[in-house]
């Protein structure tokens, strides 16, 4: 279930127990996948559909939001996500972000000044050079020619023509969603911490890392800048790293991006009762996932906290202690999990689950 699926039913399961409530249900996200369609939801806002490249440059459609405020809300994933791969076409030595370059750059032709994006769930390691280079940014090798797309190509970078960027970028604000604080390079960095999921290899881990800092180097020298160690350098293959360097933007966690944006703290003001929760409530929600957000937020208005899921684990206690009341799994019985996560099984057990928790209450 989306977001404000799952909001919808949880409020139908209030109705049927009776309670006299004024119900609100507000569509969260923390960066991820969702994240767009929460926003645009939540906020009224639209999707515009443009066509960009996968990350091994076929042509295919990806959606962006836009808030009535004039804020764009885009997933990078949309474009450069592990999603649009076969496990077979995993290669972190071409898989690219151009798709995310050019999303943006269709969004300031609209006249798009400020962006929000998600960063999780890239298929790629190329330091954000695909996007870059989609923005205008030139990368050339020793001989003055293109470096190419992907990892591979960042060992190549000698020298960056920054003049060539689209100029409007520097009326742009960006504000990107990151929960990961890891460097560019080494052993805590992009390659070597998420590249097994994206294709990396033993064989290549080191080769991909050299490259990286290679290219880190490199653009030390020509922005006069230094990004390589700073926190969420090495998010979706260092395109953190990109969007510090290349485009003076701000890397938030998620969901304190996504709830200051939303506003939900307003709403919050006078909430008797909050409902959140997520697929599956688990120590790292405890560690600043959408449903701990959520709580943090309530509790500073003292309104009690319940949480519902689809499955819990038994360390998922730590959200207790995290401002989360209760929480409850809702399936009812024994099941396989392609019946659990059917969309009609997943709003009937949401229902169901929350019209007895709210008779008790």
């Amino acid at each position: 279930l989306s977001s404000l699926e799952a909001g919808n039913a949880i409020a139908d399961g209030i109705r049927r127990a009776g309670m006299p409530a004024e119900i609100q249900v507000s569509p969260i996200a923390d960066g991820g996948e969702g994240t767009t369609e929460a926003l645009v939801n939540g906020l009224s806002g639209y999707l515009e559909t443009v066509t960009v490249s996968d990350p091994l440059g076929r042509k295919q459609t990806a959606n962006y939001g836009i808030l009535p405020s004039g804020t764009a809300v885009m997933e990078m994933a949309a474009a450069a996500g592990l999603p649009l791969l076969s496990e077979s076409e995993r290669n972190p030595l071409y898989t690219t972000t151009f798709g995310v370059g050019e999303m943006i750059a269709d969004a300031m032709e609209r006249g798009i000044r400020n962006f929000i994006i998600g960063i999780g769930g890239s298929a790629t390691n190329d330091g954000g050079i695909g996007m870059l280079k989609a923005l205008g940014y030139q990368f050339s090798d020793e001989n003055g020619q293109d470096v190419g797309e992907g990892g591979q190509a960042l060992e190549r970078v000698s020298s960056i023509i920054i003049e060539k960027a689209n100029p409007i970028l520097k009326e742009c604000s960006f504000h990107i969603a990151c929960d990961v604080t890891n460097p560019l390079c080494g052993k805590n960095g992009a390659t070597y911490i998420y590249g097994s999921q994206k294709g990396v290899t033993p064989e290549i881990a080191e080769e991909l890392d050299q490259a990286m800092n290679h290219y880190a180097s490199v653009t030390s020298k020509f922005l006069h800048n230094d990004y390589a160690s700073a926190e969420g350098a090495g998010a979706a293959g260092g395109l953190g790293f990109a969007f510090l360097s290349y485009l003076n933007a701000t890397l938030t966690p998620g969901i304190d991006l996504i709830l200051n944006a939303v506003e939900l703290e307003k709403e919050l003001e006078d909430t008797d009762i909050t409902v959140t929760g997520e697929g599956r409530l688990d120590p790292q929600t405890a560690m600043g996932k959408a449903p701990v957000g959520v709580a943090r937020l309530a509790k500073k208005y003292g309104s009690k906290v319940v949480a519902f899921a689809g499955s819990v684990t038994p360390e998922a206690t730590a959200c207790n202690a995290a401002g989360i009341d209760a929480f409850f799994p809702i399936v009812r019985g024994i099941t396989t999990l392609a019946e659990a996560m059917d969309p009609e099984n997943a709003k009937s057990n949401m229902t169901a689950a929350v019209e007895q928790v709210f008779r008790l209450l």
